[in-house]
């Protein structure tokens, strides 16, 4: 029994050794061109132990063969990186933020995602006052791409190509005065929100319903939803709610953090 213990512990020991080897030749090549003497050299292993583990990563695609002979990263990683961020449930992250900032602004606070080719409120946070029964928004809902404050603010931090594919079957339709009902229009707003990064909805699908909202952002910079506080006319003009804006955009940078985002340091916002 005490020769069957050593051998599992032992055993235990080598798995555990040729795990760390192989993390340690990963992030190797992440950083540079890796060849096999300096993989060897790094782990302190004979090259035919070193080859062997940079074969089976191979085999997975957690590291790649070059032309001239060494290794670098592979696509594998990526692949789980993508898999992982697409599985994050991100109404869990954000849950206890959207409720907070629903209590220091006391209006209704929505979560919209971007879904393929629809942007979906997720979430929604009402307001105990008169306007959260008149809001027609509704968790599983998606929301004009065009003529709401998330999906302007969504629209405006996509690429030019990934915006292009959103925006091609779209038909523009003026529910409002204040609806951008062309592309140009929309192009000339979308520069605007940009540039502040945050956008507004001046009744632009219902016009008694006024927006504000702030993008939120991945580990790798790019944008995936939405936050927004929204409140009809009679309960606060644009102009009230946009005295809530650093509130908004405070929670749209904790939302994003803890989805592994490391922002720049932001200018001051505006409210005009």
């Amino acid at each position: 029994m005490r020769y069957i213990a050593a051998y599992a512990t032992q055993r235990r020991t080598v798995v555990s050794q040729s795990i760390q080897r192989a993390i340690d030749l990963i992030r190797r090549s992440a950083e540079h061109p890796m060849s096999l003497t300096e993989a060897a050299e790094m782990l302190g292993v004979h090259k035919s132990t070193a080859l062997r583990i940079l074969q089976t990563l191979e085999g997975a695609r957690f590291v790649r063969k070059t032309g001239a002979g060494t290794y670098v990263f592979g696509s594998g990683l990526i692949e789980l990186s993508e898999l992982a961020l697409g599985s994050m449930d991100l109404r869990q992250f954000a849950s206890e933020h959207l409720r907070l900032l629903q209590r220091q602004t006391g209006h209704t606070v929505h979560l919209a995602q971007l879904t393929g080719d629809e942007i979906i409120y997720v979430d929604k946070v009402d307001s105990p006052a008169f306007d959260a029964v008149k809001l027609p928004s509704r968790i599983g809902r998606a929301v004009s791409i065009y003529a709401s404050a998330v999906g302007k603010v969504i629209l405006a931090h996509l690429s030019r190509e990934e915006r292009d594919r959103l925006l091609a079957h779209v038909t523009f339709e003026r529910y409002t005065d204040t609806t951008f009902a062309d592309r140009e229009s929309l192009d000339a707003e979308l520069a605007r929100v940009a540039q502040r990064g945050w956008a507004l909805d001046d009744g632009e699908h219902d016009a008694y319903v006024m927006c504000i909202a702030a993008p939120i952002m991945d580990s790798r910079g790019k944008v995936i939803a939405a936050v927004s506080v929204t409140a009809i006319e009679v309960i606060a003009n644009l102009h009230q709610l946009k005295e809530k804006l650093p509130l908004l955009l405070e929670t749209s940078e904790l939302i994003s953090k803890e989805l592994g985002f490391t922002p720049e340091r932001p200018s001051a916002p505006t409210a005009s």
